[in-house]
């Protein structure tokens, strides 16, 4: 199947969103999920840098633009059910706005192996 037909084929949820968890092409650490409409797919490939659209504001959003943290893109993936985009990515500093690498890093349990 070519790209251009896994594009069409992508399943939007009802708002026209798809979910988009951001891996780190290097370390394999995921970064963040963010959300991203049929626009903001295609100015990522466009630009090869991350873009999404922000739920809470209601508008594109392209990662780094203030704080130069851009994450450039080095592949999108699509997963078996097409409703989940996989987007791996070599980030130019922290994914989050916290300043930490990742916006996973608050542990929620952890259990002890046996």
């Amino acid at each position: 199947m070519s790209e251009r037909e896994h594009l069409i084929q992508l399943r939007f949820d009802d708002r026209g969103l798809i979910p988009a968890v951001v891996q780190d092409v290097h370390t394999q650490e995921v970064l963040m999920v963010a959300w991203m409409d049929r626009t903001s797919l295609a100015e990522t490939l466009r630009r090869r840098e991350t873009v999404f659209w922000s739920r809470s504001r209601q508008e594109l959003w392209h990662k780094g633009a203030t704080s130069g943290h851009v994450q450039r893109v080095v592949e999108i993936r699509v997963d078996c059910d097409r409703d989940t985009l996989l987007v791996l990515v070599d980030p130019a500093g922290p994914a989050c706005h916290t300043g930490a690498v990742s916006c996973f890093f608050r542990p929620l349990v952890r259990f002890q192996e046996p």
